[in-house]
């Protein structure tokens, strides 16, 4: 994923932004310093959200299962449900409770519940944010973002210093949430969700851009068409921060603003950077999925009853370009060892791969495959093609020595 520029004519007031898509994992737009690390405050709550989606789709969580809250979790200062000690909430509750308010006693909840204590969940954090090719600088202390100054008695003994994203380790953390765990987005797309049934009020999302917020009558000039998540942030180190994601005409951007000076700006700001992501860049196709090559229509077979195979891609290749640019990307092929191109072959098989490349980088491979099946020869077919293969080289041989 190749860093991408900033453009002078967008003026941000962040300490730092970037602008990714979610399909192709393009960076589009950066400030300087978007590889500086910084505290992201609530956002590192996406690590935590991740973590719980893995464990469900393993099956070693469910959406239903019964969680009880600890002391710790009760204790716990910022955002909160006011959840009480030994109060049993679901994991849909409690995870509803951290991806649309940002309770940060629900993610304590969750936490310790997953890993035994927070302590070891934060390293359960750290670990994945290797396994997902973070920057050496991701660090996580706590299921929530807040400092270790905000965290009192409960502060880690065995994990030093403090929570620090870049802005590109929060993209690349959304990118794979999305990609990996989409229904993360029916959660941090509702305006607002009554946690409990005794509830007078419902909790209200702290993301004012989502969609739905454009009837309300507060919050309507901050919704953004396509808005759907993800995640906010704010503690005093930090200043404002916001991790949004919306989605037209089917291209999905994620935007990252960190340390913006109020909370209205960090919205603003992000309307900015998504505004300049839609109106510049377009999705295109280089490279469509069953279609044969021009310069590579069929592959060799040994042993076959026929010489060759056609081929086909298996795989469409799309990039997000400017809209003024004209694309005339390059089509590398590779085939596989004649070793493994030996009947019987399956229709499917791969037999080679074509790289793309556009501007003489590439942008991504696709397999060749076999579009139909090819039986291997009988014994006797395969004698007299030796046969003539002998003869033909032959008669080639003694016509170059005249």
């Amino acid at each position: 994923m190749a860093k991408a520029a900033e453009d002078p004519a967008l003026q941000l007031d962040v300490r730092t932004a970037i602008l990714m898509d979610a399909g192709t994992g393009q960076f589009l737009y950066e400030t300087e310093g978007a590889d500086k690390p910084l505290p992201p405050a609530s956002m590192a709550k996406m690590m935590t959200e991740f973590i719980v989606m893995e464990n469900i789709k393993s099956g070693k969580l469910t959406w239903e299962e019964l969680i009880t809250t600890t002391q710790n979790a009760a204790d716990v200062i910022g955002s909160q449900a006011l959840l009480a000690v030994n109060e049993k909430l679901t994991v849909r509750q409690m995870f509803a409770a951290v991806s649309i308010y940002s309770a940060n006693d629900a993610a304590v909840a969750l936490a310790e519940h997953i890993a035994g204590s927070e302590e070891e969940f934060a390293k359960l954090m750290n670990e994945t944010a290797k396994r997902l090719g973070l920057s050496a600088d991701a660090h996580f202390i706590n299921a929530t973002g807040l400092s270790r100054k905000d965290m009192g008695k409960y502060v880690p003994e065995s994990i030093e210093g403090e929570t620090l994203l870049t802005a590109r380790d929060a993209a690349l953390l959304a990118y794979y949430i999305i990609r990996d765990h989409p229904e993360v987005l029916e959660f941090t797309k509702q305006p607002s969700f009554k946690l409990r049934e005794r509830d007078k009020d419902p909790m209200v999302n702290w993301d004012w851009m989502v969609e739905g917020n454009k009837d309300n009558v507060y919050l309507r000039k901050y919704a953004y068409e396509g808005l759907d998540g993800l995640k906010t942030g704010s503690t005093d180190e930090a200043k404002w921060c916001f991790t949004g994601t919306a989605v037209r005409d089917g291209m999905r951007l994620i935007s990252v603003v960190m340390g913006a000076p109020s909370e209205p700006k960090r919205f603003e700001e992000t309307r900015k950077l998504l505004d300049y992501g839609f109106k510049n860049f377009e999705k295109r196709t280089l490279l469509d999925a069953k279609v044969e090559l021009p310069d590579a229509k069929t592959a060799e077979v040994k042993k076959g009853k026929e010489p060759e195979v056609p081929v086909v891609t298996d795989g469409k290749v799309e990039l997000i370009v400017k809209k003024s640019d004209k694309v005339e990307p390059e089509v590398k092929v590779e085939w596989i060892e004649e070793t493994k191109r030996v009947a019987p072959i399956e229709a499917g098989a791969v037999m080679g791969t074509a790289t793309v490349l556009y501007n003489g980088k590439e942008v991504q491979k696709v397999n060749l495959v076999a579009a139909e099946k090819v039986e291997k020869a009988n014994w006797f077919a395969l004698l007299f093609r030796s046969i003539g293969s002998f003869f033909g080289n032959l008669f080639s041989g003694v016509k170059n020595m005249f």
